[in-house]
């Protein structure tokens, strides 16, 4: 009887080369773990057999209770500033990487789970999860990934058969997490404030090897991979900022060196345009509101630099500050770069003209002043680029604040190379449609909460395409109704 071959084709690099940054570690048992949620096109691109990890076996090993022929489960330490305030040791306290795989692309990826019970790093908590926010999760995932932002990405949701106190009680489950790696900001300060330069380095040279092999072996590739962190992370904010999402708690143990986005907990994405935008229930200051999220990535890379100092130039302090304050102070230009040019990609521009950042910002005032949806008012420039300039007058309390603008903006339209048709099919390519909004993610949730997966089925396929319009779909595409009321989210695991 031939054997059958293993689930995972594990190569587990993290537990072997980086002893001592982590603690080996099981799942606590679980009374019966069924599974609620698997995504066959990313277990596809992992080149998984979904046929044989959606079922009984895979919510096993999902909720963390089955090991895998090959998994090595480890809690990862790490610590962070959380609210600006240091945390020494934070780590996995509530999670745990079972291992790592390569995917249909050549490219290694973390199978990670969240909610699967109590870890040496828990300080107090239970380490467990509930529904809701491992669905939240699993659609916002999901979501960004399909918006074209970098993300980890959900695998499965599998409920585990207890009930836990969150508020009540609710259902308990586990989140299959994937992600290039879960490398923070967070995992280099732990050593860094230990004075354990040994292990910065040796982490650093991980992460080089992971994310940036064209640096290995460098004489300053050091600097030059905190350069491509600062590169790859001012990229990922302007995205955010572009569609509208708030993280929501941007702590440097959530800002990872892959430039993905990490841990979605207390995030939303804003209906009417507020630069002020604050939805996490802990956030009493805004300090990680929706326009400050560019800054405190600024100040969350600083952070990183801090750590790797001893990295820049081991002999002279001065040095190695004045470099990484190089590399810093190119970060707003970066961010500004990427914003510029994706917010004249959302006005159907591809050219870029003086007086361009002008004619965004007084959009945006408007909107704000106006309470205008930020989603729907750039989909619906797009028919007025063809001529309907009244689908988007609508979304504003007073039409006239906006049509000064929208005669000015079709002049500039009228300097592109480019046919009108093109330009507004080209705005439909970046502007969505469907995003996840605050109120239909709530109603899929509380349906889960009482064990009807099929309205989270339904808003997932909903947004897996969002930019195509499609008849039918008029409700995900609106925004809250005035009775849904501000909007407040918790962390929740």
């Amino acid at each position: 009887m031939t054997s059958q071959p293993p689930l995972f084709q594990f190569d587990n690099t993290y537990a072997r080369d980086l002893p001592g940054f982590y603690v080996d570690w099981q799942g606590a048992a679980v009374p019966d773990p069924k599974m609620v949620l698997f995504n066959d096109d990313l277990a596809d691109a992992l080149g998984l057999d979904a046929a044989s990890l959606s079922g009984t076996d895979g919510a096993a090993i999902f909720a963390g209770v089955s090991r895998p022929e090959g998994a090595s489960p480890l809690a990862q330490v790490y610590a962070g500033h959380q609210f600006g305030g240091f945390s020494p040791q934070l780590g996995d306290g509530r999670a745990l990487l079972i291992g790592e795989i390569i995917d249909r692309q050549g490219q290694r990826q973390d199978i990670h789970l969240k909610g699967s019970g109590r870890t040496p790093f828990s300080r107090g908590g239970d380490g467990k999860a509930v529904i809701g926010p491992v669905l939240r999760e699993y659609i916002l995932g999901e979501a960004m990934h399909a918006l074209g932002v970098p993300t980890t990405r959900a695998l499965a949701a599998v409920t585990t058969g207890e009930m836990i106190p969150r508020e009540g009680t609710k259902p308990g489950a586990v989140l299959a997490r994937v992600a290039s790696s879960h490398l923070r900001v967070g995992t280099f300060q732990f050593f860094a404030a230990r004075s354990e330069t040994d292990k910065v380095r040796q982490l650093a040279d991980y992460a080089i090897a992971r994310h940036d092999p064209d640096l290995s072996g460098e004489n300053d590739r050091y600097l030059k991979f905190f350069r491509q962190v600062i590169e790859r992370q001012a990229a990922l904010v302007s995205k955010w900022m572009l569609i509208g999402f708030v993280h929501g708690v941007m702590n440097t143990d959530n800002t990872t060196i892959s430039g993905e986005t990490i841990d979605y907990g207390p995030c939303a994405f804003i209906d009417a345009y507020d630069p002020a935008a604050v939805f996490s229930s802990i956030d009493h200051g805004g300090r990680y509101a929706f326009g400050r999220q560019p800054t405190i990535l600024q100040w969350n890379l600083a952070r990183l630099a801090e750590a790797l100092l001893p990295l820049f130039d081991a002999e002279d302090l001065d040095r190695a500050v004045a470099l990484a304050s190089t590399e810093l102070d190119r970060y707003p230009e970066l961010y500004k770069a990427a914003w510029i040019k994706g917010m004249g990609q959302k006005h159907g521009l591809e050219s870029h003209q003086d007086d361009d950042v002008q004619l965004f910002e007084e959009l945006l005032s408007t909107m704000t002043e106006q309470k205008a949806d930020y989603t729907l008012v750039f989909r619906k420039l797009s028919e007025a680029v063809n001529g309907n300039d009244e689908s988007v007058k609508t979304l504003f309390a007073d039409p006239a604040r906006v049509s000064t603008w929208l005669d000015r903006w079709m002049q500039r339209l009228a300097t592109e190379a480019r046919p009108l048709d093109e330009i507004s099919a080209s705005m439909n390519r970046i502007n969505p449609i469907y995003i996840p909004r605050n109120h239909k993610v709530e109603e899929v949730l509380s349906a889960a909460e009482r064990a009807d997966y099929a309205p989270v089925k339904t808003l997932l396929a909903v947004l897996k395409n969002p930019f195509d319009e499609r008849p039918g779909l008029e409700a995900f595409a609106e925004p809250a109704p005035t009775d849904f009321g501000p909007y407040q989210t918790f962390c929740g695991t």
